[in-house]
């Protein structure tokens, strides 16, 4: 989430550049360069160039540990892609490089037959600096969800109430485990960020991600919120993008494995992995991950997930997550249930257990988040693409058309 507003007039991506705008450099930083959380500077652009990739600095959060074994390899096979030129949505020349500066990328990395063949990293972005996922944060949630379904610890067709019974008065209690997995679940929740009263502000407060006034009397962790949604419409007819889906699954993952999301997600995957870097979730006050939007992790290991999706779930030598669980997630839902909610840069996609699922003809599967953060994976073309960004608009229909058109020309390119 961001409070910026695409209102004022922005510095491009280049100006926006956080060490030459010298955020928090000096000991102390004057006045005018400190972030803080407490006055909310921390989500005004361009101050989220820096603080986009220091969320630890601002906020509690809880560690998802890399585990004790070996690195696994990422092989580097470099190649010159700064210079491939494609046609962007308005019909002008422009290249690869064109398009990480208009959609403010802070890093990117691409691999090719599990090769890096592409990476790079501006501003202050580190390789090893864990950087926000935004609500890529839901599609590893999902990820965790479908696992566990295919190993019969989960049941999808199961209510939501029997993994969580305070829920029964609530949009919820109705509502069965797949419809929030594939987010058809009708509940009064707007997403807009651009309008400052929509519920997604709500819960933000309440999980503690923007400061409050000292009056203010709203809930005060996110379980506290999702046991006050009401229903609005009905289940299971239109897919609906709302956050809270994602940290009602979350919920419901941690009750039928009897553990938190960072220990789940340490054990299950990131270990396994073989990653570089711990990785870290923002919490709310009693210690509750932010399961649709709050981890925080490296590109490197961000890639290797990523490749692991690409594989059918195999990585790093072993057989990580169930192939099952990636061919339901690759299989997508309904594309007619997912156009009912208007995504005009989206067409033909489908939503299935928090990723999204292009049904095109390189069965792109990805997974997004605000501001420009992507997951995206071509099997057709062996590819990968992770990329972290600070756009100063949060919702990516306004990067997409350009960001769509770099990644086909860019699996084109690498298929020749």
């Amino acid at each position: 989430m961001s409070m910026s507003s695409a209102q004022t007039a922005l510095p491009d991506a280049e100006a926006s550049d956080s060490q030459k705008m010298g955020w928090m450099q000096g000991f102390p930083p004057t006045p005018d360069k400190l972030i803080k959380f407490a006055n909310g500077s921390n989500y005004q652009f361009p101050r989220t160039r820096w603080s986009f990739s220091h969320g630890r600095e601002l906020g509690p959060t809880s560690n998802v540990w890399h585990g004790a074994g070996p690195v696994s390899t990422l092989p580097v096979a470099l190649r010159d892609l700064d210079k491939l030129r494609f046609a962007d949505e308005k019909g002008s020349d422009i290249s690869w490089t064109d398009m990480q500066a208009r959609t403010y990328t802070d890093s990117i990395l691409v691999l090719h037959k599990g090769k890096i063949v592409y990476e790079r990293y501006l501003g202050i972005t580190k390789t090893y600096l864990p950087h926000i996922a935004m609500s890529v944060t839901k599609s590893f949630v999902g990820t965790l969800a479908a696992t566990l379904a295919a190993e019969g610890k989960l049941d999808p067709s199961a209510p939501v109430t029997q993994y969580i019974p305070e829920v029964k008065d609530t949009a919820y209690g109705d509502a069965t485990v797949r419809q929030v997995m594939d987010m058809t679940i009708g509940v009064q929740y707007s997403e807009n960020y651009a309008d400052p009263k929509a519920e997604v502000w709500d819960y933000a407060r309440a999980g503690g991600l923007l400061p409050t006034a000292p009056t203010y009397d709203g809930p005060k962790t996110f379980y506290d919120f999702l046991v006050k949604l009401k229903k609005e419409g009905k289940h299971d007819e239109a897919f609906a993008y709302k956050t809270v889906n994602a940290e009602v699954l979350a919920w419901i993952v941690k009750r039928a494995t009897g553990q938190n999301l960072s220990d789940l997600l340490s054990e299950r995957i990131w270990q396994r992995l073989g990653t570089e870097n711990d990785a870290y979730f923002a919490v709310d006050s009693v210690g509750t991950e932010q399961g649709g939007g709050g981890l925080n992790l490296t590109l490197r290991d961000m890639a290797r997930f990523g490749e692991m999706m690409r594989l059918n779930g195999k990585f790093n030598g072993q057989q990580i997550i169930p192939a099952a669980a990636v061919e339901d997630i690759r299989k997508g839902a309904d594309p007619a249930k997912f156009a009912k909610a208007g995504y005009a840069t989206l067409p033909g996609y489908s939503y299935r257990n928090m990723w999204w699922v292009g049904h095109n003809s390189h069965q792109t599967f990805e997974a997004r988040g605000i501001h420009g953060q992507r997951i995206y994976i071509d099997p057709v073309a062996e590819m990968v693409i992770v990329k972290f960004s600070s756009h100063p608009i949060a919702a990516n229909g306004t990067t997409d058309p350009v960001t769509y058109r770099a990644f086909q020309a860019l699996a084109n390119h690498l298929m020749k």
